[in-house]
């Protein structure tokens, strides 16, 4: 299987941030596949592939989940709480990458289940290198679970 069969979910609501994110992944020139929810209750449909999102050859399960803290309908820890409470998707990797600093916030989603903690960086030469070192661990480095729709 090749990285084009590898989808990243990424859930962020800031239009700015995705474009962004998607500019970085460009740049670092992944072949992995970017889908983008801007909200919690969208997330939850993609995961559980309801609605729009029940055609899995269109809307693939992913392999990793990038998901911010603080968006509309569900929070970022809802999701994450939502995830981890599903069979079929408790293992999937879920990586938070959001712009709070607050340890509160980091304990909370460790508490539920993150897998990583990553604070957006300010300027696109660092997010460039998180996205390329995000690439390197949970893509190629890192052997990753299975995901199903149980």
């Amino acid at each position: 299987m090749n990285a084009e069969n590898y989808t990243i979910l990424l859930v962020e609501d800031d239009p700015n941030d995705v474009l962004l994110i998607r500019r970085a992944f460009k740049k670092a020139e992944l072949a992995n596949p970017v889908q983008v929810v801007q909200d919690g209750e969208r997330a939850l449909d993609y995961l559980g592939g309801s609605g729009e999102f029940a055609d899995r050859v269109r809307y693939p399960h992913p392999v990793l989940v990038l998901l911010d803290l603080k968006l509309p309908k569900n929070t970022g820890f809802e999701v994450l709480a939502w995830i981890r409470r599903h069979p079929g998707l408790k293992r999937l990797p879920v990586v938070v990458l959001t712009s709070s600093r607050e340890v509160a916030d980091i304990n909370r989603a460790y508490e539920l289940g993150a897998n990583s903690y990553l604070v957006k960086p300010v300027n696109f030469d660092s997010l460039l290198d998180m996205v390329r070192a995000l690439n390197l661990y949970w893509m190629v480095l890192n052997v990753g679970p299975g995901v199903s729709d149980e």
